[in-house]
């Protein structure tokens, strides 16, 4: 029988210098992230629910074609049915319709003010953890002044001031908020101000705010996204609890949170005027809640394989 030599194989695909070597793919972190995520299923049901929310609050009105400040008086309170999904309130407008719409607002005005944390927060706890010395303190003197005043209280006058409008809204929820994103920020750079290539950086010239933006920042990515995802609902929750107690939007615009305040009145004989806006808010609150958890499991480090 002949004997097989090595010489007569010929590796295919590589260099005769790395035949032994032992060649593993390599993952970056935000795609392991996004690996560990898919393998959470309560994380993806609560993506699919929160796409479907979207899309529904998108087309929804479009689909049943009411204008959602028509009233109709000879329709009021009418039950769910094929024409009204959602049934009629007391002045006979489309609640499938209004629902959608303030949906829609509730989430326009969370995905803003998140925007406005996430975007302020991080470059000024950028700017506060790179110069460090005396700009360090007066900017967190600044914050600690900010949030000793009560959130309620800076809500209240803003809003006498500027108004029941969507845009004085968006200024009482983002005019503090921003506060914590920051001082999160400012302790992760503080850590990061001491690596090498923020060294190298700095020998080579390179300017602070390039070094911020390109080389700090784009670090606390996952630290970003997680806050993000935690803010959302909370926005949404303090817009739709400011809407009940009659400080946030008044009709005849309208958001989740004025819809529940209108529902309550006629809950004893139409529950459906209140279950229906409710249930939404419970449902985008929780899916949000739910996908943050599997966010914070699958950004976690520790947990990297």
């Amino acid at each position: 029988m002949e004997k097989i030599l090595e010489e007569d194989f010929r590796i295919v695909g590589c260099e005769d210098s790395d035949k032994n070597a032992v060649v593993t793919p390599t993952i970056t972190y935000m795609k392991d992230a996004w690996r560990r995520l898919k393998k959470n299923p309560v994380a993806m049901i609560s993506i699919l629910v929160l796409i479907l929310i979207a899309l529904v609050v998108i087309i929804g009105p479009f689909i049943q074609q009411y204008d959602y400040t028509f009233i109709d008086p000879a329709g009021k309170n009418q039950l769910p049915n094929a024409e009204h999904w959602f049934g009629t309130d007391s002045m006979g407008r489309d609640l499938f319709t209004r629902v959608c719409i303030g949906a829609r607002v509730s989430l326009l005005i969370a995905v803003v003010c998140t925007a406005v944390q996430v975007i302020v927060g991080a470059a000024y706890g950028g700017i506060m953890a790179y110069f460090g010395g005396i700009v360090d303190n007066i900017m967190m003197r600044i914050i600690e002044v900010l949030v000793s005043i009560p959130y309620l209280l800076v809500v209240i006058l803003v809003m006498m001031v500027c108004g029941n409008s969507k845009g004085s809204l968006l200024l009482a929820l983002c005019l503090t908020s921003w506060c914590g994103t920051a001082r999160t920020i400012r302790g992760v750079i503080l850590q990061l101000k001491s690596s090498e290539y923020v060294m190298a950086a700095r020998a080579l010239g390179t300017p602070a705010s390039k070094i911020i933006l390109k080389h700090l920042i784009p670090n606390t990515l996952g630290i970003l996204i997680l806050n993000t995802a935690t803010s959302l609902p909370s926005y949404i929750f303090q817009e739709s609890t400011l809407g009940f107690l009659g400080m946030g939007l008044q009709p005849p615009e309208t958001s989740l949170g004025v819809l529940i305040s209108l529902g309550q009145t006629s809950m004893q004989f139409y529950p459906y005027q209140l279950l229906f806006p409710a249930g939404i808010l419970v449902l985008i609150v929780l899916a949000f809640n739910l996908f943050g958890e599997g966010l914070r499991d699958a950004l976690d480090p520790k947990l990297r394989k």
